[in-house]
């Protein structure tokens, strides 16, 4: 009898959070501390990812953006870019990242691919080592379709850049809640 699909996931998503490198992720809460402000993108299910961890930074204090919203400013120096790409390939999201680099904002790369045109193009990168829609050699294996265990393992990895961040700042959950939108 075949496995019951969450109990699939979790075994999937085990072993590629275990390999998640903490200095990586220690990088990343570094970086976001001295940004004045933070921009996220990325395409599809990564963008979405990219904007739920926006959304996580402003409720701990952060000034977080979305590269492409309206009310979005000028990206510029000092200015820290998150960009997710799960294969580090995607051409918009390498293209903003190019922009941002120019612009004299400082590139981190969230992709499974540390040889990437993304991640070449990034101060540093967080490695999510997750199956893409690519399946390409030492991506762990995944019966889910596309990119679905990176986007899974992507929303777990910025969730702990999140708690890291919280803990930091001495952000709680009632601190977090104040921050949180009150027109829904």
């Amino acid at each position: 009898m075949a496995d019951d699909p969450l109990t699939t996931i979790a075994r999937e998503l085990d072993p590629v959070l275990e390999r998640v490198d903490r200095a990586e992720l220690e990088g990343m809460v570094l970086a976001l501390g001295d940004a004045p402000r933070v921009f996220v993108t990325g395409e599809g299910r990564s963008g979405f990812m990219a904007k739920a961890f926006a959304m996580r930074l402003m409720h701990l204090g952060l000034t977080a953006y979305v590269v492409g919203e309206s009310t979005t400013p000028a990206i510029g120096p000092g200015d820290l870019l998150v960009a997710v790409s799960g294969s580090g390939t995607t051409g918009h999201t390498v293209q903003i990242a190019r922009a941002a680099a120019e612009a004299g904002a400082r590139v981190r790369a969230v992709t499974s691919d540390a040889g990437s045109p993304l991640a070449q193009l990034a101060e540093a990168v967080l490695v999510v080592p997750a199956a893409t829609k690519h399946r390409r050699p030492g991506e762990a294996a995944s019966v889910q379709p596309l990119s679905s265990l990176f986007d899974q393992a992507t929303h777990l990895v910025l969730d702990a850049v999140c708690l890291l961040l919280a803990g930091r700042r001495h952000v709680d959950n009632a601190a977090a809640k104040a921050a949180h939108a009150n027109t829904e």
